[in-house]
């Protein structure tokens, strides 16, 4: 493709190492790629709240397409653009499925306030019992009924030492006309957004107003929760370690996240 308009980077497992960095290398490739005025997005399913570490490793403040495209957010001002979510008769509705088709299943959900660190919602809410698939400081324990009562962006089905594309394939065919399945760890964790959103939706919502279009766009990622974006771009790079499903919807496979993938392929353009 020509030169990219927009770059649109998942996070985890793609932009950052396994040590949670960026490297001299990719920092050097995306600035050069902003400088040249080519617009820079993260597209995460990370929660608002854990865009930070993102942005100081990036040395710049980036548009974020959070909760797999639930959630614009601008870091530069702490400010949650909008945001889709589950309404709490949806949410009832997919609670009772996860629980009766994945028993002992936990259940959790994400919310959002005004900005990342609204103190005034809670936005880590789980039900008692529920297993944490990695350190999460920021869980408030509710009652089942309380985990209910409020719109989320997404509900998080957790069973320690399941597969989570398992739980996935055992839900699909009773999810699918109210929310969409998706998932970025294999270990006994999905994640239920609501219908029709996805990375691309959310990379779309900051590329259109731009005028900017699909083939246009490079979009990099590694995960299930990628395959939207990395099939609705112009370019859609899976990393060389990336799940099958990722391989499969991209045009092409870069390096892993450990070699520079993102920044062997901007290199092209900004050498």
């Amino acid at each position: 493709m020509n030169r990219p308009l927009l770059i649109a980077s998942d996070v985890d497992g793609t932009l950052l190492d396994d040590d949670e960095k960026v490297s001299t290398r990719t920092r050097a490739a995306v600035t050069a790629a902003v400088e040249s005025g080519t617009e820079f997005l993260i597209a995460t399913g990370r929660p608002p709240r854990w865009v930070q570490p993102v942005v100081d490793a990036l040395g710049f403040a980036p548009m974020a397409v959070c909760a797999n495209g639930a959630v614009l957010y601008d870091p530069a001002t702490d400010r949650i653009v909008s945001a889709r979510t589950l309404t709490t008769d949806v949410l009832g509705e997919l609670a009772d499925i996860a629980t009766r088709v994945i028993p002992g299943a936990g259940l959790a959900v994400e919310r959002v306030g005004k900005s990342a660190h609204d103190a005034a919602t809670p936005q880590f809410v789980s039900s008692p019992g529920y297993e944490h698939a990695w350190l999460n400081p920021d869980n408030t324990e509710v009652s089942f009924e309380d985990l209910l009562s409020a719109p989320a962006i997404k509900l998080l089905v957790r069973k320690a030492g399941a597969r989570s594309s398992d739980m996935a394939a055992e839900l699909a065919d009773h999810v699918g006309h109210v929310a969409d399945i998706t998932y970025s760890t294999n270990n006994g964790l999905i994640e239920i957004m609501p219908v029709g959103i996805s990375k691309a939706t959310g990379v779309a919502e900051v590329a259109e107003p731009l005028g900017i279009t699909a083939d246009e766009i490079v979009t990099f990622g590694d995960m299930p929760n990628d395959v939207p974006m990395l099939q609705w771009a112009g370019l859609g790079v899976a990393m060389g370690h990336a799940h099958p499903a990722a391989l499969a919807a991209a045009d092409e496979v870069t390096s892993t996240n450990n070699d520079d993938g993102v920044a062997r392929v901007l290199e092209r353009w900004w050498a």
